[in-house]
Parts: C-alpha cells; sequence; structure tokens
C-alpha cells in the first residue's frame, strides 16, 4: 500500500525518474508547448520542485498534517496468475482498506511526519464479491485455505529524503545512501499526477527448506506501481491539511504462499484501482462488514509507532506454519495447458 499505505520499501528508485515539464522539453526541442495547458509544478502555496514541497504534499497524500484525523485508503481489484506457456488467468478479487495517521518525527530523526498504519485485504469471489476463506487451486486442482493480508503496523516516515526501505525483519540489513526526496509528479492544468514506482529483489522470509510448498525460492522479486489523480487546487490550498486521491495500484509478486504452487514457475499480478479520502465510504461495504466482525480493530488507526514493519509476506512467515508435502513426498509444481490451434 504498499501495502502497501502500501507505499514502502524502495521508493529511492523514484529519485532517478525524469523529473521536469512538459514545456520545458518541448521549447528544448524547439515546439511551442501547448496553449493553454500549464505544467508549472511551482504553486502560490508548495513548491513540487523543493523536498520541502514534496514532503508536505506527500504527508497530506498518505495522512492528515493535523496528526488528529485517520486518512482512509481503499483498493479494488483482481489477482491475475501468470503461468509461462499459456494466457494470463483472473484467480481471484482483491478489496481491502488502510487506516493511517501522522505524528511527529522524534529526535534523531529528519523533520517531518511519522505515519502509522493498519491494512487489511480480502480475497474475494470474482463472480460474487464474497470473502473466500477457501479456494480451489486452478493450477494444482487443489482445495487450499485463503490467508488474508493483515498488516499491523506497516509504518514510514515522511520527510527531505526517501524513507529508507524496511529491513523485513533483519533480511534487508544494507543501510541505504539518504536521497532527496522528489517524487515523480506531472501536471496538465488542474490535474495533478503522481507516479511511484517500487522495484526489491531481497531475501525471502519464506526459504524453500522450511517452506518448499510456500515458497517460490531464497528471494522475492516484487515491483508495485501506484500512479495517483489529484486536484491540483486541492493541493494548493493552505486551508486543507488532508488531500484526497483516485488511481490505480498495481503489484507484481511471487505466487501468493497460501496458493502452495512452491517452485512453479510464474508469479501473481494485482490490477487495482484505489484512492484516498477521510472516510470509509468508498471502500467495498462487503469488506468494510467483514473487517468489523473478523479484524475490528482494523477499522482504527495505530495510535503509537511500533517495531517492527513488515510486508505481508513477512507477516505470512511469522503468523503460519508450512504445509505438509503429499504423502509421496513430491512437491506439486503447475503445469501449463496451452491453448489448441
Amino acid at each position: 500500500m504498499n501495502r502497501r499505505n502500501l507505499i514502502v520499501g524502495g521508493m529511492a528508485g523514484a529519485a532517478s525518474l525524469a523529473f521536469g515539464t512538459g514545456s520545458a522539453a518541448a521549447k528544448k526541442q524547439g515546439k511551442k508547448p501547448l496553449a493553454g495547458v500549464d505544467r508549472n509544478l511551482t504553486g502560490d502555496y508548495l513548491d513540487l520542485t523543493t523536498t520541502a514541497g514534496n514532503r508536505e504534499a506527500f504527508a497530506r497524500i498518505m495522512g492528515n498534517t493535523d496528526m488528529q484525523s485517520t486518512k482512509y485508503g481503499w483498493y479494488s481489484g483482481v489477482v491475475h496468475g501468470v503461468l509461462p506457456g499459456e494466457k494470463i488467468r483472473d484467480l481471484v478479487g482483491f478489496s481491502g482498506f488502510s487506516v493511517a495517521k501522522l505524528m511527529p518525527t522524534i529526535e534523531g530523526e529528519d523533520p517531518g511526519y511519522r505515519k502509522v498504519l493498519r491494512e487489511v485485504g480480502f480475497y474475494t469471489d470474482l463472480k460474487t464479491g464474497e470473502v473466500l476463506e477457501e479456494w480451489e487451486n486452478p493450477y494444482l486442482d487443489e482445495k487450499v485455505r485463503v490467508v488474508p493480508i493483515a498488516n499491523d503496523p506497516f509504518n514510514h516516515t515522511i520527510t527531505d529524503y526517501f524513507y529508507a526501505p524496511p529491513t523485513y525483519g533483519g533480511l534487508n540489513a544494507a543501510p541505504p545512501p539518504k536521497i532527496p526526496f522528489l517524487m515523480d509528479w506531472q501536471r496538465k492544468g488542474k490535474s495533478l499526477n503522481l507516479a511511484s514506482r517500487i522495484n526489491l529483489f531481497y531475501p525471502a522470509a519464506l526459504q524453500p527448506e522450511k517452506w518448499p510448498r510456500e515458497s517460490g525460492g531464497k528471494f522475492n522479486q516484487v515491483s508495485e506501481i501506484f500512479l495517483y489523480q489529484i486536484d491540483w487546487d486541492e493541493m494548493q490550498n493552505p486551508d486543507l491539511t488532508a488531500i484526497e486521491t483516485r488511481g490505480t495500484w498495481n503489484r507484481i509478486t511471487p505466487w501468493l504462499p497460501w496458493m502452495l504452487m512452491g517452485p512453479s514457475e510464474g508469479h501473481c499480478v494485482y490490477t487495482c484501482f484505489m484512492g484516498s479520502g477521510d472516510t470509509l465510504d468508498l471502500a467495498d461495504p462487503k469488506i468494510v462488514e467483514y473487517t468489523a466482525k473478523n479484524y475490528p480493530k482494523y477499522l482504527e488507526a495505530p495510535e503509537t509507532w511500533e517495531e517492527p514493519s513488515l510486508s505481508s509476506l513477512e507477516w505470512y512467515a511469522r503468523e503460519q506454519k508450512p504445509a505438509p508435502l503429499p504423502a509421496d513426498g513430491v512437491i506439486p509444481v503447475a503445469k501449463a495447458k496451452p491453448p489448441k490451434f
């Protein structure tokens, strides 16, 4: 949000993205910019070409700078299966939400905000939208127990520098360089767009020796792509301490561990709409009701900063147990079913 929000762990990569206005590019090519389209990122309130402007803008997207109110995020879409040698499959629906608050950074940290967050995400039946507790894996013709996403906490800081990626429970120990917090903004008149692309490769908490049916290998290769649409006038309104957003969230990730795909080739892709605001009105009401009944604490934002801050794969390793092997001791592996031409 993020996971993510779901937007933690590797945003330093966004600093290397091209940054500039369409008008500047047009002048460089000797062309006149399009008439009537303002691409200037410097506003009367926030200058998005500065680290301070990026810090305050992002804080109002991720939370509420009054540091009292809760910011809600929602996401809804489909999880696809990608098995080499056959067409991509729509496997399950996915829907959930996050609850977050901001608090000031502490002594020894760069000035800015600490964001504290909880999030849930449930896998749903593609036809009915109901939450799945069991699922028939079409690749292996096997019924499996579905494990939802329930991350508590998933925290990070918002300062003049990209925050360090999480250590994933000590798996990612190398200290990253400090990179000025300048994000990939694009403005087209009243429309402000923000892109965040996070690409990760790190040692897996689910090692195949212990988790032969859940693990796809010794390393996790994960990418998350967040695309935000924001109103420029709202971003430049000093009276607003939080900004509503709309956009999309895509995630490329190993086979979900509860699918029990083991060393099968391939991976999963999430394609979701997302948004944020000061209520849960736009979240799926079935999901909110299910959460209230089964995970009630996830309706409230955390009040304190806690460690460790882990992703869903690391929480799975801590909270679940390895599935037993079949009686013959052979790990099931998915095989492609190519179409007949």
